[in-house]
């Protein structure tokens, strides 16, 4: 008698499966978005080899503050209060510098109710992923248009919106954060690649994921439906996620000509030079590529900005290498000694 082959499980370099890296069963309505982008973050964090436990989810209100009980159930989780998501953040980065801090919020929570603790967070720089699930309606609240709603649109219970539409990654981006990227939930090789890049960035990465909601925001003329979306997006290049490696340098090549690239598995690529290509670490670039998007009614995907020199907030202090939710009170409670000196100089 043959015996049953044995199925191969897939482990990554810390040896665990996908399964590990699962959540709860969602609750948000089949076909929506966002389970697309809980897949694709729990496939990202799977395939970088991180362990669950050093990642840290946090979220605000919403149907898009919801995502973090699907996935990375080993991980840590808080789910705050509408809008409040950036400042559960930075305190959670300043605890433990080393864990990875996951961010997940909504075009409501985050354009509307949280827009100042976004703008603020952006510019502190502080050293996480926050995740905009944007489908361009509260979802949660049924149907109410959000900030990102498209001018013009008509929606069952809510009549014609008439203010224009803001622009969360144009927001970010003069903000200074340091990663600013869009994705299309329908795209998920795109999606999951930017996931990648975002985690391992040291600063602020924003990504705004056009996440349709099929419930509210659901007509073909939406601007954030799923027809819309996949008709009007604009990949501005072919992403694809390249671990740390030793640096890979070309020498000059003149524009027009072909040259190939030999690569760290031994494979090679062919590059070629053309008179004029979009450089994502051009602010400037950045926003009039962004302007130009918003003017004429398309979404550009991809990673449209970084800067991966800026100093995070983080680097700002003098913090102790050991991380600071560790450290017992009696190292933290000056003494009388070091009270008295302080008091003195205040003089």
């Amino acid at each position: 008698m043959e015996k049953p082959t044995e199925t191969r499980v897939e482990r990554n370099l810390v040896g665990l499966t996908p399964a590990d890296y699962k959540g709860k069963p969602s609750t948000l309505c089949p076909g929506c978005g966002h389970n697309t982008i809980s897949n694709q973050v729990q496939a990202a964090v799977f395939e970088l080899g991180l362990l669950p436990e050093q990642v840290i989810k946090v979220s605000g209100i919403g149907c898009s503050s919801k995502s973090p009980n699907y996935f990375l159930q080993r991980s840590f989780g808080f789910n705050g209060l509408h809008g409040r998501m950036p400042t559960i953040a930075t305190g959670a980065s300043f605890a433990d510098t080393r864990v990875k801090v996951l961010g997940f919020s909504g075009d409501g929570d985050t354009a509307s109710i949280g827009l100042g603790h976004f703008k603020h967070i952006v510019r502190r720089n502080v050293p996480m992923v926050y995740v905009i699930e944007n489908n361009g309606v509260y979802g949660l609240t049924k149907g109410q248009f959000s900030a990102t709603s498209d001018l013009g649109l008509v929606l069952k219970h809510q009549g014609k919106n008439m203010l224009p539409p803001l622009d969360l990654c144009m927001e970010a981006l003069i903000s200074g954060a340091t990663f600013v990227a869009r994705a299309f939930s329908g795209d998920i090789k795109q999606m999951k690649e930017l996931f990648k890049a975002a985690i391992v960035h040291k600063g602020m990465a924003v990504i705004d994921v056009i996440s349709p909601c099929v419930t509210f925001n659901n007509k073909d003329t939406a601007l954030q439906s799923y027809t819309w979306g996949r008709e009007h997006e604009l990949p501005i290049q072919d992403i694809t996620f390249v671990p740390g490696k030793d640096e890979i340098l070309l020498g000059d090549f003149e524009p027009g000509t072909v040259q190939e690239v030999r690569l760290h598995d031994g494979s090679a690529i062919l590059l070629k030079k053309i008179d004029r290509d979009y450089d994502p670490t051009d602010q400037s670039n950045a926003l009039d590529l962004l302007t130009e998007s918003y003017k004429n009614h398309y979404f550009a995907t991809g990673l449209i900005y970084i800067n991966a020199s800026k100093p995070t907030i983080h680097d700002l202090y003098d913090l102790p290498e050991e991380a600071l939710n560790r450290l017992t009170p009696e190292r933290l409670r000056p003494s009388t000694a070091l009270l008295d000196e302080i008091n003195s100089s205040l003089y």
